[in-house]
């Protein structure tokens, strides 16, 4: 059998255009095959070159004359059907977000449902077709502020901000943190089939207070003790014996900044122009020394600084001390 209808140039040009730019491979498969057969290739020939039998060319060949450029194309309904319909698609979608760690729990409730038989692979295979994704989940706080309370600071903030800018006032973003040797695991780039430990190993806490501005200036203070709310009135203390304009500091809604002997300093410190600037509860994102802390534990510290204590901070005190010139974060 050898195909005999003529292609015209028109035609040629169109099969020439599917063959080299179609998505679909099938369809640039089959559209090379009706150049080459215009082109006097035979049946054995094609079917060499295709890797298919005398039964499919014929196929092909048959779905071209009877309906042409269409008949490249497989016909709706053909291949495997899928296993799960659009709702039953949806209802596992659901089961996984309630029990996002526990495939075979969904494996379990499928069968049970729907009486079908599928592995944790095929589970997988659905939720990536939908783009969920297995990657961190993401640690936020407890609560949420009160809207008209967090609209209003946030407003006094950013004029705040304006008032720096203009050189009226300083601002600052006070805050504590903490490091151990039980690291904040990070991402990073392995070959595949191996992975890069990291030790974890119990140890003492590394505290530090830091007061930092959005130009990358900062005052740290670096205490294996606990940070109290007299540790940060000495801080404050220190780091701004005098002020020669007025000075804003922000805090957040922790017990040590809200305490009895904070409290106690306020007068002394709007004596010496400098004035606390209390963020609602539950507000984090509006403190911006907590980007610094993330940086630090996720981007910055390197994997050595876990090899022991001395290490780890001997890395924080230089990632304080380089803060505004190895180390910067644009705050614009």
């Amino acid at each position: 059998m050898r195909f005999t209808r003529e292609v015209f140039p028109e035609t040629q040009k169109l099969l020439q255009r599917l063959y080299r730019q179609s998505r679909h491979h099938q369809v640039r498969q089959r559209a090379h095959c009706i150049l080459l057969s215009s082109l006097d290739y035979g049946i054995a020939q094609l079917m060499e070159i295709f890797n298919v039998s005398r039964k499919t060319l014929y196929n092909w060949f048959n779905n071209w004359e009877t309906q042409g450029v269409v008949g490249l194309y497989n016909r709706p309904g053909r291949g495997r059907k899928s296993t799960f319909s659009s709702e039953q698609v949806e209802q596992i979608c659901a089961w996984v977000q309630q029990q996002p760690r526990q495939l075979k729990q969904v494996v379990q409730k499928v069968q049970e449902e729907w009486a079908i038989s599928i592995s944790t692979k095929t589970i997988k295979r659905v939720l990536k077709a939908v783009r969920m994704s297995w990657h961190r989940f993401r640690r936020v706080v407890g609560g949420q502020p009160n809207a008209l309370e967090y609209e209003q600071k946030q407003a006094q903030l950013e004029t705040l901000k304006q008032l720096e800018d203009q050189g009226e006032l300083d601002l600052y973003y006070l805050d504590e943190a903490g490091f151990c040797l039980i690291p904040c695991i990070p991402y990073g780039w392995q070959l595949i089939g191996q992975t890069v430990e990291i030790e974890s190993q119990r140890s003492q806490r590394l505290n530090v207070v830091g007061l930092m501005t959005r130009s990358n200036q900062l005052h740290s203070y670096m205490s294996t003790q606990s940070i109290t709310s007299e540790v940060v009135i000495a801080c404050i203390d220190a780091f701004f014996p005098t002020v020669t304009k007025r000075t804003v500091i922000v805090v957040d809604q922790a017990s040590i900044h809200t305490s009895d002997a904070i409290h106690d300093k306020l007068e002394d410190w709007q004596q010496r122009n400098i004035e606390i600037f209390q963020l609602p509860s539950y507000s984090p994102q509006l403190n911006l020394i907590e980007i610094l802390w993330r940086f630090i534990k996720y981007e910055w510290i390197e994997i050595s600084a876990y090899q022991g204590w001395q290490s780890l901070v001997q890395y924080v005190e230089k990632v304080l001390k380089e803060f505004g010139e190895a180390y910067v974060i644009n705050f614009v």
